[in-house]
């Protein structure tokens, strides 16, 4: 039996050892944390409960399953919960609000049903949205939309990767609004800069985000119904170990050895014991940023295509939760609330109403009934209260900053949605470290941005090391972007690359297009892309046209 040894649990770490377990490899995972789960894990309010009670639940950040998902969605299918699995603990979302400083909270429909009320809502949407949105603002997007459409995957790979989303959909001629809103969105949702992230990674999620919105009967996007590890990461690691995976938490790798073009052994200390862990294959789970430092020289020696890696180390971005409890559930709408005008970029979710069978008395002191959780996407920016960007801000700031940016985006025209006398007591991601009082914070998990130019730097899954293989969001992916889904996607493919390398005759993990559209559309877009591969291989700009 095969020996692989995975160095980082997080979902991609989990994903490859959920792959390799039952195809009969001996897998051992090796995460730094105490906590499973990576960046997707949840956390406790260390101290919070009392009399008996579970510490309050935190969140790194971001958790949420869009429709256009489909490696991690298959992997939930897969793993037991209850009389079913951890799938069916999903929950749909049926709004996705927008909060400005101007006006009352917008409702846009997340999941768009066939009903009078719903019908309403989606005229508002488009004749009276209160975003200062003109008819040109929403011809051009959708024009970019269409473009991004219909080009080839040749031209959106190689030509749009060279562009930054604000200058391919033109921004800067455009309204303020349309700046806002269309250019500033990147910013909300995967935490950089329009003018910093480039096409080939925006347009495609862009175009499939705004398409499954107004897609009727599903949401375009789904949440867990609990705790992230209660309801995944637990059960996920459970059926992991009872099938023979040794996950290890509180392990530290010191180093990556490498001699004659091998990985010869990984260097691990946990409990105060080092030690070399050799095996036959090594899958390298980290992220970009901590997966640099261990490239030597003898490794680029044996694999030049990890220079690229080292040269991705520094094109990461802050995006970190912070949970406000509250004394009353304060709902605020049945899904995300996007704060646009904020200078820091929030996006929240009130969390109970899609917990149905968690009961929070359970937590804490047993007085909590609701919690807002928040995620803060811009650190660079100066705050309304203390004039001074998130990492430079103290816990405490922090906390008053985001509080103060949402009630001045929710108690809009006399309307009294957050009111200070509902908070409890709050929770901020422990990954923001606070070792200098008078310098930034650091940050031990910040997020891949895909920077302009940037996809000839990314790796494969394997690497020119027979024995060293790569599985985390900045490897070279169908989903392109750096999310769990990239992550569980980058695992498939290192673990089919394995079972090549071992004329397997196990069948290789399914790995799915991405960014597609009802089957009757994507026929008539299979001939757009043609007629546009065609230009491109003639050097010809996009057009648009059929023939």
């Amino acid at each position: 039996m095969k020996k692989v040894a995975i160095l980082g649990g997080g979902v991609a770490g989990l994903s490859a050892a959920h792959e390799l377990i039952t195809r009969g490899y001996d897998v051992s995972v090796y995460e730094f944390k105490s906590i499973p789960g990576g960046k997707a894990r949840s956390m406790p309010y260390t101290g919070s409960g009392v009399g008996g009670r579970r510490d309050l639940p935190g969140e790194h950040g971001f958790r949420l399953f869009p429709r256009f998902y489909r490696h991690v969605i298959d992997t939930l299918k897969n793993i037991p919960y209850g009389d079913g699995t951890v799938y069916d603990n999903l929950q749909e979302v049926t709004r996705l609000d927008i909060a400005t400083y101007s006006a009352p909270l917008l409702p846009l429909l997340a999941k768009v049903e066939f009903s009078i009320e719903n019908f309403l809502v989606v005229l508002k949407d488009i004749f009276d949205n209160g975003l200062g949105l003109t008819s040109s603002d929403m011809e051009q997007y959708g024009k970019k939309l269409w473009q991004i459409m219909t080009s080839c995957d040749e031209r959106i790979r190689d030509e749009y990767n060279d562009i930054d989303w604000w200058t391919f959909i033109q921004a800067e001629q455009q309204s303020e609004a349309f700046q806002k809103i269309f250019a500033g969105f990147t910013k909300t949702l995967v935490a950089c800069q329009s003018k910093v992230a480039n096409t080939q990674t925006v347009g495609p999620v862009a175009t499939q985000m705004t398409f499954d919105i107004t897609t009727p009967g599903t949401s375009f996007v789904r949440l867990l119904n609990g705790p992230t590890n209660d309801k995944w990461i637990y059960p996920w690691l459970t059926f992991l170990q009872d099938r023979g995976v040794k996950y290890h938490l509180n392990a530290k790798v010191e180093r990556i050895t490498c001699e004659s073009g091998m990985i010869q052994c990984a260097t691990i200390t946990k409990d105060g014991e080092t030690f070399d862990v050799e095996a036959d294959y090594y899958i390298c789970a980290f992220p970009v940023e901590v997966m640099g430092t261990f490239i030597t020289d003898s490794m680029l020696e044996a694999a030049p295509s990890l220079k690229g890696v080292q040269q991705l180390m520094d094109s990461v971005a802050w995006m970190n939760g912070i949970q406000f409890y509250m004394n009353k559930d304060v709902t605020i709408t049945h899904g995300h609330v996007i704060y646009l005008d904020a200078p820091w970029s929030l996006t929240s979710v009130s969390q109970k109403q899609f917990w149905p069978n968690v009961n929070l008395s359970d937590y804490g002191d047993g007085l909590v009934k609701g919690i807002l959780s928040v995620d803060i996407s811009d650190w660079n920016t100066p705050g309304i209260l203390y004039g001074k960007p998130a990492m430079y801000c103290t816990p405490e700031e922090i906390k008053e900053e985001v509080w103060a940016q949402m009630k001045k985006s929710l108690n809009v025209d006399g309307a009294v949605i957050l009111e200070d006398s509902v908070l409890h007591s709050w929770f901020l991601d422990t990954d923001i470290q606070f070792s200098n009082p008078e310098g930034a914070c650091s940050n031990m998990e910040p997020l891949l941005i895909n920077r302009v130019g940037t996809w000839d730097l990314r790796p494969e899954a394997y690497t020119e090391i027979p024995n060293l293989f790569l599985a985390a969001d900045y490897v070279r992916t169908n989903t392109n972007l750096a999310t769990m889904e990239g992550a569980n996607e980058a695992a498939r493919r290192a673990v089919n690359a394995i079972l090549k390398k071992d004329d397997s005759k196990e069948k290789p993990c399914e790995i799915w297009e991405m960014y597609q559209f009802d089957k009757g559309l994507l026929t008539a877009l299979k001939l757009y892309k043609h007629h546009d591969k065609k230009r491109f291989e003639k050097g010809l700009p996009w057009n648009g046209e059929l023939l």
